[in-house]
């Protein structure tokens, strides 16, 4: 009765039918060739998946249970089979056979990307390498040849263009630096320091500042009180110092001093330049530190590409810190904080 109404088919239609009869003919070539020798064989086969045809064509899923008495000739007395409807189990069967072809489709991609990625990485190092070694090294001999000029007797028209060529070989490798930094921070996620107790900082910001001012002819006021050693990359720190003040001398006033104010506060390590001049407008103030980023549209010779505060940020920010701007009419300021827990010397690192 229930197989009827799951096959919508009459009673005088099942009269004289075997199964095979009910089965679509590929299952029927496949009852034969697998199911009826194993039932043959042991008597009995449980839980195998068959297709059954109703009455208008289509097909129900459903799973058979079956046994057989065989007498002493080895002929079949009896066949019992119990047929259970299985659409929702074969549903779900073949919802995780796609989910796992998905998954070993899923695992094969990421296993090409790790690839990709890993070919990526070596061509991003090859790409720094090649780039840091094309660009220095014919200004590093640029240099030195200016260098050797330098020490020559010259007329004062030829001491002044070897000084001119000697600030532009300066400029052009600081540029080189920020586009290698840019890069190193673009293709290999982030900027790279190197932390260590440094004791020295305060004598590497004197210096920065010292590089400055003979480079500017500027005055720089100087604040610096750093008693105690400090766990960061002095190298890096000192460049982020050096990116803040060469901003603040060209684009402060040139009659209004540039401040350089280094310091514990509260446990914080503290680092602040501060220009006269002009307030930042506060649309520009949210791309201060966007890569490439130059404020105004003017073209100044010393402005650089525009990707010094974004380094210093990314200095900033690999250091556990933060760097912020605030401006109004009577001073401009970058400060650059960072918190007690990532400054203070830890003395099991050298």
């Amino acid at each position: 009765m229930t197989l009827r109404a799951w096959l919508d088919r009459g009673e005088d239609e099942f009269i004289g039918k075997r199964v095979l009869d009910l089965l679509p003919v590929a299952g029927r070539v496949f009852y034969e060739t697998h199911f009826a020798p194993l039932l043959r064989m042991q008597g009995y086969f449980h839980e195998v998946a068959l297709d059954l045809v109703r009455a208008h064509g289509t097909r129900l899923a459903v799973l058979a249970n079956a046994t057989q008495k065989m007498d002493v000739d080895g002929l079949a007395l009896e066949t019992r089979i119990a047929v259970f409807e299985a659409t929702s189990r074969r549903r779900y069967e073949r919802e995780l056979s796609d989910a796992n072809e998905a998954g070993d489709f899923a695992r094969r991609q990421v296993e090409s990307l790790n690839a990709s990625l890993t070919e990526v990485g070596l061509l991003r190092d090859e790409f720094i390498a090649i780039l840091g070694h094309d660009l220095r090294n014919p200004l590093a001999s640029i240099g030195s040849g200016m260098r050797i000029l330098s020490r020559e007797v010259l007329s004062p028209r030829g001491q002044q263009v070897v000084g001119l060529i000697e600030g532009s070989v300066a400029r052009m490798g600081k540029l080189i630096n920020d586009v290698l930094d840019f890069t190193r921070g673009r293709l290999g996620g982030g900027l790279s320091v190197e932390r260590r107790n440094e004791s020295d900082l305060p004598a590497v910001l004197e210096q920065v500042v010292e590089e400055l001012k003979s480079a500017s002819g500027r005055m720089i006021d100087v604040d610096i009180d750093l008693p105690a050693p400090l766990f960061v990359d002095g190298g890096r720190i000192g460049q982020l110092v050096s990116n803040l003040l060469g901003n603040a001398l060209t684009h402060g006033a040139e009659d209004k001093a540039v401040k350089l104010m280094a310091l514990q506060e509260k446990g914080d390590l503290v680092i602040s330049v501060s220009n006269g001049g002009e307030p930042i407008p506060p649309e520009t103030m949210p791309r201060l530190f966007q890569p490439f980023f130059r404020g105004d549209a003017t073209f100044k010779r010393d402005q650089g590409l525009g990707l010094g505060l974004h380094i210093s940020s990314e200095i900033a920010k690999a250091h556990g810190g933060k760097l912020s701007a605030s401006s109004s009419e009577e001073k401009t300021t970058f400060e650059f904080r960072m918190p007690t827990d990532t400054i203070f010397a830890n003395p099991t690192h050298d």
